[in-house]
């Protein structure tokens, strides 16, 4: 098994909590945050943050337009 970078890892946290890693990524994943407190707190807050906005009201989320604006930024950042 190969170790995960710190970086590989902020790469990856979305696809674990959706649940799309396979096997072998997963190993590698939970190996990481087993030995690495700063990628385990990254996740922790990531996960704190999706809930939090997950909770907000309606009338306080983006608009849809500016949230796939958003998302495509994302998707298309240079790595």
């Amino acid at each position: 098994m190969t170790d995960l970078s710190c970086n590989e890892f902020v790469e990856l946290v979305t696809e674990y909590l959706d649940g799309t890693l396979d096997d072998d990524t997963l190993a590698r994943f939970v190996d990481h945050i087993s030995v690495c407190d700063g990628c385990e707190q990254y996740l922790d807050q990531f996960r704190r943050t999706v809930t939090t906005l997950a909770d907000l009201p309606a009338d306080e989320r983006l608009p849809a337009e500016a949230r796939e604006r958003l998302l495509g930024a994302f998707r298309n950042r240079p790595r």
